[in-house]
Parts: structure tokens; C-alpha cells; sequence
């Protein structure tokens, strides 16, 4: 009966263990379609819409969470993209600098950057009144 149990708990394990990447795949589509075409606040505590799809993609693409970790988090997170490659602005209101991003053609976990670019100074009014004042969503992309 002993050597019964094992195979039974390792099996519970296992699939434990792959719920993680299965939720990871899930989350990562569903949020997908509601993120694409949209300009995101994020805001670490509490957590904004924004911040969790930051922290999905880090775990996507290694090249974004090296940058976030160097540049900090943006204030803001624009997501679009198409059947081949994401895209990506990454906001940074006080430096008043975006930079784009956008995934590899040959390598889907790796991102291209470039930047700094400056904010415009109308991009900084409505991004900073929607930082102030979240019930006044940005237009979408």
C-alpha cells in the first residue's frame, strides 16, 4: 500500500507545479486583449491593471525585466502589437522620457529599445491629470 501513495502525491505535485505556467499562459492572453491598443497606469500598492501586465510581460521577455529593473518602473505602460511583435512604451513622467520597445522577429523573448524620447508636453498633461485623477482614463492608442 506504501508504494501505492507515491506515485498518487508525486502525480498531486506535479500537477501543482504546472498550474503555475498554465495560469502564466492564461493570465498573459486574457489580460492581452483587454491591454492591446491601451495606455496603462502602473502603480505598484495598490496593484493597477498596469503594473500586473508589467509584471506578466517581465516574465515573457528577460530583456524588459533587465530594463525595469535598471530604469525602475514607469509611470505608464503602453501595449500594442500584431501577429508577429509586441510593442511597447514605457512611460517615465518625471524624467519626462518614454522609451519603445518591441519584441524580436527571430527571438520572441528578446526586445529591441530605443530611446529616450522626450515627453510632449501635451502627453505630460494628460498622462500626469490621469496619474492625479485615475477616473479620467487616457485614449487608447
Amino acid at each position: 500500500m506504501r508504494g501505492l501513495r507515491f506515485p498518487g502525491v508525486a502525480a498531486v505535485v506535479l500537477g501543482l507545479a504546472g498550474c503555475g505556467q498554465v495560469e502564466d499562459a492564461w493570465m498573459l492572453g486574457s489580460s492581452s486583449a483587454a491591454a492591446n491598443d491601451q495606455i496603462m497606469l502602473v502603480r505598484k500598492d495598490p496593484p493597477s491593471f498596469g503594473f500586473q501586465r508589467l509584471a506578466l510581460q517581465t516574465r515573457v521577455y528577460p530583456d524588459l525585466a533587465v530594463f525595469t529593473s535598471r530604469h525602475g518602473l514607469p509611470d505608464f505602460l503602453a501595449e500594442t502589437g500584431n501577429q508577429e511583435r509586441r510593442y511597447f512604451i514605457l512611460y517615465y513622467l518625471k524624467a519626462r522620457r518614454a522609451y519603445a520597445c518591441r519584441t524580436h522577429s527571430g527571438n520572441r523573448q528578446a526586445i529591441e529599445f530605443a530611446g529616450p524620447y522626450p515627453i510632449t508636453p501635451r502627453e505630460f498633461r494628460l498622462l500626469d491629470g490621469f496619474r492625479r485623477d485615475p477616473s479620467h482614463q487616457p485614449p487608447k492608442l
